[in-house]
């Protein structure tokens, strides 16, 4: 199908909102309304439209960007590998605090 075919198909099988955000488009907007397909494969379009939605330009342009930001981030967690990155340990030696704390309140009471 070629591309005014499939976008005229579209037109008659879908309601004329955008399917992502919901905004409702008839007259002169109309044109603003763009097929999306959902495999990203221009050419596949089969006449039931199962592969097309209905977006406006701005999802439209905000799903392909998604899309290629998904092609060239790293699919696994790099900083999950490395381990910890901050080797301090605010509470390392809090017991040893805490114990030095309750030495000195018996020593003051025990000097009461």
């Amino acid at each position: 199908m070629k591309k005014i075919e499939y976008r005229e198909q579209a037109l008659k099988i879908f309601p004329w909102v955008c399917a992502s955000c919901g905004r409702d488009f008839s007259g002169k907007k109309l044109c603003e309304l763009t097929v999306h397909h959902k495999d990203h494969n221009f050419k596949n379009n089969p006449p039931d439209g199962s592969n097309w939605e209905l977006l406006c330009l701005y999802c439209h342009d905000n799903e392909h960007s998604r899309f290629l930001d998904a092609e060239w981030l790293p699919t696994e967690d790099a900083d999950r590998k490395k381990g910890p990155t901050s080797t301090h340990n605010p509470f390392a030696d809090l017991a040893n605090l805490v114990k030095k704390r309750d030495q000195y309140k018996k020593k003051d009471k025990a000097d009461e």
